[in-house]
Parts: C-alpha cells; structure tokens; sequence
C-alpha cells in the first residue's frame, strides 16, 4: 500500500499545515488493517516515508518523523494484533526513530494477526544493493572467491538478503491520491504483482474504495509471463 496524497488532501481542504494531512493518514491506518484482516490479507507492507522524502524540509520532515513513530507504537500496542517489521535503511533514520521502530519489531513478535511490514527510509534501488551487499559480505566471510560466487549466483541468493526475506511478493499494489508511478516501492517484489491506482487521497480512502481494489484484482488473470 502506497499512502500517497496527505499533503494535497490537507491543501484542498484549506488546511494550513500539511502535517495535518499527515495525522489524519496515520489515522486511517488502523481502519485499513482491519479491513485487511476482514479480508484475509496475510501480509500488509505500508510505504510511510521513501529514502527521497528524508530530504523534504526540516519543519516538515521532523513532524512527519513524530507523526511516523505514533504509528509505530499505536500498532504495537498491547491491544493490537499485528506483527509488525520495520523495513528500510535505518541507519539513515533519526537514532529516536529508528529506536521506536525496533522496539515495535520487539514488542509485537509472534503476534497472531496480520505480517505489517513499515517500509520507512525505504528505497527500492537502496534495498536491492544494500542486499548485493549482504550477500557479498556472507560469501566473504565462507571464503568464495568471486569467480565462484559469478558462477552459482542466481536471483533467490539475492532475494534471500532483500528486507522482506522469507516473505510472499505482494499479489496487488495500491496506490492512493492519482500517481500512477512505483517511486521506488518494492522493485525487486513487485515483477509479477497487479497495480490498482485510485485517485482517492489517502487520508479519505474508505473501506469501499478498499473492495473495489480487491474486486478489481479478483476480476484479473494472472499470467506471471506464462
């Protein structure tokens, strides 16, 4: 789920902080998941704050960050039911933020409901090398040379290092508020998922706008290149 068009909700409705935009999407979070787990959806990845937006400025980014890490232990709390996994380079990441997001991690392991992955400082190029990277530094430490990690390489050794290892690749894609555009979320998961792009903003998308992506993706036929 890519939550997109807080800013432009809040301008449209004569809102003068664009961070009020951002405090009505985060609480559209809760009704989504539990539309999520009324429809069986397993494994939830929530695109909250790219790589790119870590340069939006500061009197805009910081709250962002707040509003970010209420989320974060809002959906951990001990009323809530969902697992949730930080995803994203968090190292790029306030240390606060990121603390937040690992405490999340911890606090809800082994939770029954929903997988929730929170891709935040998250970049798909970022990902893909910082798996190469990974899986260089495994095969380092075994001590394969490079010519022998050339000749058995393949795209699971790759996919085994992604932040969503041992995860599904995602079946439907939504995208909220018009764009019709991936803006680096999930490149690597996403060769084979259906796009559903509604103009809906975020901060007003509805359990019904939810069933039409659904009833839309039922109606298609996958392939998978077949």
């Amino acid at each position: 789920m890519i939550v997109d068009g807080n800013r432009r909700w809040a301008r449209a409705t004569g809102l003068d902080d664009v961070n009020d935009g951002h405090r009505r999407g985060a609480d559209k979070i809760v009704d989504f998941l539990g539309w999520c787990d009324e429809t069986g959806v397993e494994v939830v990845t929530l695109f909250l704050l790219s790589t790119d937006n870590l340069a939006r400025p500061e009197p805009e980014l910081t709250p962002l960050l707040r509003i970010i890490e209420g989320v974060a232990a809002d959906l951990s709390g001990p009323d809530r039911r969902w697992e949730l996994n930080a995803v994203g380079a968090l190292g790029l990441l306030p240390a606060e933020t990121a603390a937040v997001l690992k405490q999340a991690e911890e606090d809800t392991r082994g939770r029954s409901g929903a997988y929730v992955n929170l891709a935040v400082g998250y970049g798909g190029r970022r990902e893909i090398a910082d798996a190469v990277r990974s899986l260089l530094a495994e095969h380092a430490e075994r001590g394969t040379t490079l010519p022998e990690l050339v000749e058995t390489l393949d795209v699971e050794h790759i996919a085994g290092h992604l932040y969503t290892r041992g995860q599904p690749d995602p079946d439907l894609v939504i995208r909220t508020s018009g764009e019709q555009r991936l803006s680096g979320f999930l490149l690597w998961q996403t060769a084979h998922s259906e796009f559903y792009f509604t103009d809906v903003y975020w901060p007003e998308f509805r359990r019904v706008d939810f069933l039409r992506a659904l009833r839309d993706y039922a109606a298609r036929q996958r392939r998978f290149g077949g």
